[in-house]
């Protein structure tokens, strides 16, 4: 036999097995197995019946793996791929699939908690937990399913084809998955438990012939949605996503050219002394005046901005115009002490971020100590080293006030109040709201009142919303207040008009105390 025949034969064999094996693990072959097995027994008796029975399951064992649409065989897959190599798995899955009348989906699972691990027990212990993960995972899939680690705490399954992915059965199926990876998992520096967000997308739910890469970027949606919704979330990939992803993409783009157009700007909110009535500072607040749309809230256009990594230039632009605002006042003779600027944990991390804020003082010819930086108290429970904590802590010494943001709402401890030299601790709305109708409520911000005061911190109240709650909040200790109630945030020429009014108002009260006193 010549060469060329040879590989004729083969090439013919092959070709042969693979319409063989599609015809076998196709959905059509489902339908045909009642009347085969009935024609044999009718042409054959007994004896065919049992051919038929003991040969089909053979042929179906040697071109799949045991169940409709599997591969013959499959490579080993590393741990861990990279986006492209996902997209190429996932379109392989979908031309399977497809090849055979069937439906896949794919799921991302994202392990909340693996930071946390990281800055308490270190990376050796995370890396043994993604380790744990990725084996749970496997072992809770079938065979002819893929299982991948896409990031640093994000998995990503691919279900082999199969005949029934409904809606129900895939939340099932997530809800197995998550139930099996929130099981805890040991290391040498203890037991860990972390909460597993998941979403996934049905091959059905594409449009028309949906990419691998598509079907991809659906699970990420419906996980990224899961994530915004609290710990162990669940979301299914969905139309109304596709429209909302397509908002997202358009309000990045806008939001990018808003900032570089000027259109987003501080305004500022008064903040009182409870013993004088005076103003005693402002906080600085990014608003977007869009062409349009009008005021945008400010948590819609800042997760874009951080989405888009343009946070930097946001805090250069609050604190530019907000100085330039201070000089204005000063000059305009209305009495400021400081203007305070909120900074995030992405905007704590730069290297330059104090020589910056030193270079804009010394540019508007503002001592340090009238600028307040406002930090969430997430960010000095989440980062006692680090970059972040060398900026507070460089910041404080170069003489600006340190704030700490949302007291009561994170972990720091006393003695990181200290170590960041933390000045003010501004109370969260929740302690704040109905306390003077709340018994239980009033205990509970005494006590924080009580703390600060023991530790020679000054306290600022957010979310004062009524004269009551003012009027408590002055008589408990507290020494500033700031809220609706008082004042809704104002561009800077409002607030010059505000302030005076304001100072007539504490002047023509003063008056009255003398006059009757």
């Amino acid at each position: 036999m010549t060469s060329r025949l040879r590989a004729d034969l083969i090439r013919h064999r092959a070709t042969l097995s693979k319409t063989l094996s599609r015809w076998i693990h196709g959905a059509h072959m489902l339908a045909f197995l009642p009347a085969l097995s009935l024609a044999g027994f009718w042409l054959g008796g007994e004896v065919a019946l049992i051919s038929v029975a003991l040969g089909l399951p053979a042929l179906y064992a040697l071109f799949s793996d045991g169940r409709p649409g599997a591969a013959p065989a499959e490579r080993p897959l590393p741990d861990l791929v990279d986006t492209a190599t996902a997209q190429e798995l996932a379109e392989q899955m979908l031309t399977r699939a497809r090849a055979a009348h069937l439906a896949t989906a794919c799921f991302m699972i994202e392990a909340e908690g693996l930071d946390e691990v990281a800055r308490r027990s270190g990376d050796d212990s995370v890396q043994s937990l993604r380790d744990t993960l990725l084996a749970r995972l496997r072992k809770l899939m079938r065979r002819g399913d893929r299982v991948v680690r896409v990031g640093d705490s994000r998995f990503m399954v691919l279900l082999g084809p199969s005949l029934r992915l409904d809606l129900e059965t895939l939340l099932t199926l997530a809800d197995r998955i998550q139930r099996g990876l929130e099981e805890p998992a040991a290391t040498e520096t203890g037991t860990h438990y972390l909460s597993m967000a998941i979403g996934f997308c049905g091959s059905v739910r594409l449009r028309g012939q949906g990419s691998g890469a598509q079907l991809v970027e659906a699970a990420q949606t419906a996980l990224t949605e899961a994530l915004a919704n609290g710990p162990s979330a669940i979301r299914s990939w969905s139309d109304s996503m596709r429209a909302e992803r397509r908002a997202r993409k358009t309000l990045l783009g806008e939001v990018e050219r808003a900032l570089a157009k000027g259109q987003i700007q501080p305004w500022f909110q008064p903040q009182l002394c409870t013993s004088t009535g005076q103003i005693s500072g402002v906080e600085a607040l990014a608003r977007w005046l869009h062409p349009e749309r009008g005021i945008v809230p400010p948590m819609e256009f800042l997760t874009a901005l951080e989405e888009a990594g343009q946070m930097d230039r946001l805090s250069e632009v609050v604190l530019q115009h907000s100085l330039t605002a201070l000089r204005g006042w000063d000059e305009a003779g209305i009495e400021i002490p400081r203007v305070s600027v909120n900074f995030s944990d992405v905007e704590l991390c730069g290297p330059q971020l104090v020589e910056r804020i030193k270079w804009e003082l010394d540019r508007f010819g503002m001592p340090a100590s009238r600028l307040g930086v406002e930090v969430l108290e997430t960010v000095i429970a989440d980062s006692p080293e680090g970059i972040v904590a060398r900026n507070i802590v460089s910041l404080s010494q170069l003489g600006c006030q340190i704030d700490l943001d949302d007291f009561g709402t994170g972990h720091a401890s006393i003695t990181a109040l200290r170590r960041f030299t933390v000045h003010r601790l501004k109370i969260d709305r929740s302690f704040v709201t109905r306390v003077d109708r709340d018994e239980e409520q009033r205990r509970m911000l005494a006590a924080v009142l009580g703390l600060a005061d023991r530790l020679g911190l000054e306290t600022v109240a957010e979310g004062v919303e009524s004269v009551a709650e003012h009027a408590l909040l002055a008589q408990l200790g507290c020494d500033h207040v700031q809220g609706f109630g008082i004042a809704r945030p104002m561009p800077a020429d409002k607030l010059t008009d505000w302030a005076r009014s304001h100072a007539q108002r504490v002047a023509a009260a003063q008056n009255v105390g003398r006059s009757t006193g």
